[in-house]
């Protein structure tokens, strides 16, 4: 299973960016209760967990992003979003998608995709 992600571009600080990442190839019924985040990781610094879903769908942030981050979930299209508003040069980084579960035995991570926001 490959997860695509996409959507990083560059944008001026203030700005927003959608990310997007689908699990095309998998089944929905394994897609729906699996767990859903997106990490990210600026040059110089480790992976960092932003946001996650569970797999009934309860978000949790982290601190930094907590009001101005949303990620989401289309069950049917077998994808997830992170909508990131009131972007700041700090949100730069490469950011990952990760569908994973303990139920079915897997954890996939997207190829990253890069957000430079500038000020």
């Amino acid at each position: 299973v490959q997860l695509q992600a996409s959507g990083g571009g560059s944008v001026r600080a203030g700005g927003s960016l959608r990310l997007s990442c689908a699990a095309s190839r998998m089944i929905t019924s394994v897609f729906n209760p699996s767990e859903k985040a997106w990490y990210r990781q600026a040059p110089g610094k480790e992976r960092e967990l932003v946001a996650s879903l569970t797999g009934n769908g309860s978000p949790n942030y982290s601190d930094p992003v907590k009001g101005r981050f949303t990620m989401s979930r289309d069950n049917a299209r077998k994808k997830v979003y992170l909508q990131m508003n009131s972007l700041g040069p700090d949100d730069s980084a490469v950011y990952y998608c990760r569908i994973q579960s303990k139920d079915y035995n897997f954890d996939y991570w997207g190829r990253g995709t890069l957000v430079t926001v500038s000020s």
